[in-house]
């Protein structure tokens, strides 16, 4: 189990790092993603998710992903994330704005052969618009 554990942790290292073909090595050639990207132009798969990464990398620099708890049961990991990042690009027609973004996501991996087989992820609605276009908000139980 611990395996897993640090094979996803490392996994969301390199993506901290930029690291995209690092990351892209932890994926499965023929990886079933049960998400829909926003970006229709992108291809699905390994592909689309290096796409995607590559993406956000352009348009937030400082883009981040932490990792705040981990579930593993048998070849399955769950992963509750934050995704953080200044938007000075051009991301998906919305220019930059310089506005800081975090957004907590939760991932469903199963891995098979130490890579990433299939994929789905939830993202947690955000009641207060988009973080780009606007001010990011916290929760209450967030705030300082």
């Amino acid at each position: 189990m611990s395996d897993l554990r640090s094979l996803m942790h490392d996994a969301y290292s390199l993506i901290s790092k930029h690291d995209l073909d690092g990351f892209l090595d932890l994926v499965a050639d023929d990886m079933i993603e049960h998400e829909e990207l926003p970006f229709p132009e992108s291809p699905t798969g390994k592909n689309g998710v290096g796409a995607m990464f590559a993406s956000m990398f352009a348009a937030f620099p400082d883009f981040a992903m932490t990792v705040d708890d981990t579930i593993v049961e048998g070849d399955k990991v769950v992963i509750r994330v934050r995704a953080t990042g200044t938007h000075e690009g051009e991301f998906m027609g919305i220019p930059a704005t310089g506005n800081r973004i975090e957004v907590p996501l939760v991932d469903i991996m199963r891995i098979s052969n130490g890579k990433i087989a299939t994929f789905v992820r939830i993202r947690s609605r955000n009641r207060y618009g988009s973080p780009i276009r606007s001010a990011s908000r916290r929760p209450r139980h967030q705030r300082k």
